[in-house]
Parts: structure tokens; sequence; C-alpha cells
């Protein structure tokens, strides 16, 4: 009888030490749990009393935890959620969810591994950074891990031959895009003008990675929307949460809490559940507003918000980072989102923010600014 899987916390960067390590526990059949070393000492032990991990791996070396919690026989990743939301949770995935998370992507993107190359640098304690390591590892495709989307480290990994990397949209100007042959991009909004090599990717924790691509389903996943938000059905989704509970539905669907649209074969994903505002009895969508905003040049980033009001309920009220010194006036950002949408989801007032909370990977964080 073989030794009892254990999970092995790895706090280690983005880099090879951790792509060792991560070979290491999958050949011991152990499950890894990430832990992002940019998070306080404080921080990373309430993760690690969240998770029980057996075994720390981190700079110093390799400690026993005698609090440490048994996984599952097929248990291959705990993932911390983004906690965009709420407090993170752990979520599960096993071998064959992050097999076939590696194989329906490689097809996608017709990856040969014999000449294909990917570029990991995106942080590991994130599945979009984590996936590009394990799809690599699965598929037998050379990796090259670098600590963070920094222009000299990914140059240096281009010049080695790289040609495939996943990426958050504000690395783009960090590279010259046409170095890679593909370029995964999510963790936050997709800007509407992007390179003709880049696959707008939609997925979460929960699905191991993006799921969707440009709009359309990988192999093997099902879309449903019920009452207007997305539910996902795949062989990539989570086992559960570490604390013993799970999001899936009886029949195996994911309810994402997104809202949306799935037509003629192809996703739309308006944004959170949570953050639709109602104005004068009208469900507005922020992102939908948000992404015509973004197209005045004075803006640099925008979050659409429901302040509350006496005579419409929420009055839609719209944040703004300057890309320059001169702000856009109330009127012209109501006249560029009336060019596609009713009146009613143009906003009612402009606030100027020096910058917004965002997550490590650059999603701003909305519960910090409602």
């Amino acid at each position: 009888m073989g030794a009892m899987p254990r999970l092995i916390a790895i706090a280690l960067p983005t880099g090879p030490r951790f792509v060792h390590e991560l070979e290491l526990a999958w050949e011991d059949g152990d499950c890894v749990f990430p832990i992002d070393v940019r998070l306080s000492d404080a921080a990373q032990l309430a993760m690690m009393k969240a998770m029980r991990p057996s075994i720390l791996v981190n700079q110093e070396g390799r400690h026993n935890r005698p609090d440490g919690a048994a996984v599952a026989d097929g248990d291959a990743l705990i993932v911390a959620t983004s906690g965009t939301t709420g407090t993170p949770k752990g979520a599960i995935l096993t071998t064959e969810a992050v097999e076939a998370s590696a194989h329906a992507t490689s097809a996608a993107l017709n990856v040969n591994p014999a000449k294909d190359f990917w570029l990991a640098c995106l942080p590991v304690a994130h599945v979009g950074g984590l996936s590009v390591i394990a799809r690599a590892m699965i598929t037998g495709t050379r990796v090259e891990a670098v600590a963070s989307p920094d222009p000299e480290l990914m140059q240096e990994a281009i010049d080695d031959g790289a040609n495939l990397v996943s990426l958050v949209p504000a690395a783009l100007t960090r590279v010259d895009p046409k170095n890679f042959r593909k370029i995964l991009l999510g963790g936050s909004a997709i800007p509407k003008e992007r390179p003709r090599n880049s696959v707008a990717t939609y997925g979460m924790t929960e699905t191991g990675s993006g799921v969707v691509y440009d709009g359309k389903p990988l192999a093997g996943v099902e879309i449903d929307i019920v009452d207007g938000q997305i539910h996902l059905r795949c062989p990539m989704l989570l086992r559960g949460y570490r604390d013993g509970t799970s999001p899936l539905t009886e029949d195996g669907w994911f309810p994402t809490g997104d809202v949306g649209t799935f037509d003629d074969g192809v996703l739309q994903v308006f944004g959170r559940a949570d953050d639709v505002i109602i104005s004068g009895g009208e469900k507005i969508h922020p992102v939908v507003v948000e992404q015509l905003i973004e197209c005045h040049e004075a803006v640099a980033s925008a979050a659409v918000v429901g302040r509350p009001d006496p005579k419409w309920g929420e009055a839609v009220t719209a944040l703004i980072e300057l890309s320059g010194t001169a702000a856009p006036s109330l009127d012209e950002l109501r006249d560029l989102v009336k060019t596609q949408l009713p009146a009613y989801a143009a906003p009612h007032a402009v606030e100027i923010v020096e910058s917004f909370p965002r997550t490590a990977l650059g999603k701003i964080q909305r519960s910090k600014i409602a």
C-alpha cells in the first residue's frame, strides 16, 4: 500500500525552483498549494492555517507542519481564489481536471510540444500563472518560468525561443506582441484594441484556467445561461473547496456568478451579477459601460458603480483614472456611452480617482470602491 498523499505548500516565486518542486511533488503523488510570496508573513500564515499543508517549501528549505490534513487520492492542486469579493477559498483541482485543461488548451492553440515553448511569467499563486507550468509539464512542452513579466526577463526567454505566453492586459505594453505565436489574455478587462495574435480567455480559479477562448468554449466545455447567469460544466472543474464545501449543483454545473449571453455558440460576459446596477428600474451592466468610457482618450481605466439616489434608486457613477491631465466632461462621457447603449446607462456623475485598488493580476477590486 502506497503512502498517503500529502499537501505540499510551496512559497516560492515563479521560477525554475518552483517548477522543480512541483515536479517532485507530483512524482510522489502529492498535491500542491502555491502560496503568494508577496503576501505578508501574517497573511501567508493565515493561508496555511486555512489550507493545512503537511509540508512547507520556501526559500529556507523544507519544513514539516504538525497541523497538516490529508488530501484525497488524485488531488493535484489547491489554488486560492482571487479573494476580490471575500475571503479566499482553496479550489481543489484533480489530476484529471488539470490534464483536461492542459489538453483542451493545447488543442485550441495547436500546440506542438516538439516546437512550441511556453513562457511562464505570471504569479504561480494564481491559476493564470500556475496553469502555464502545469500544461507544459503535462504535455511535455518546453517551459521557462521567470519571476515577473519584466521586459528584460521576457526578452531573454524570447531570445531562447519562447513563442507562447499568458499575460494580463497591463503587461502587453512591456513586450512586442509580434515575438509570440499566441498570447493568452485574461485576469482583468480585455482591451478592445489588442494584438491579432492574442486570445481573450474567460475562466476562473474554479475552472482551472480559461475555458472559453474568444467567446467560444474549449472542447468538453458546456455553457448554460440560467436567469441571465453563466453556468459552466466541464472536466476542468474543481472537485470542491478545501473547507469541504462545493459550489457545484447536483448535476455538476458551476454557477459562475457572472452574467452574460450565449448565442450562436459565442459567449458574451457582462460582469458579476452582484455588480448589476438598477437605475430607474433598468438593469445596467457596468462592464459594458466601462468599455465605452475607456474609449475616451483621456481615460486610462474606468469603474462604473451605482451610488444611492432618491430619484433613481441607484445613480450610474463613473470612476476614472486619467491618462493625461485634462479630465473629460460628464457630457462627453454620456454622449460616448449613448452611441451604443440606451440613455439610462449613461453616467449621472463622474469621479476622478488617482488609482484603483487592484488584485495582483491587475483586476479592479470592486468591493473596495463601491
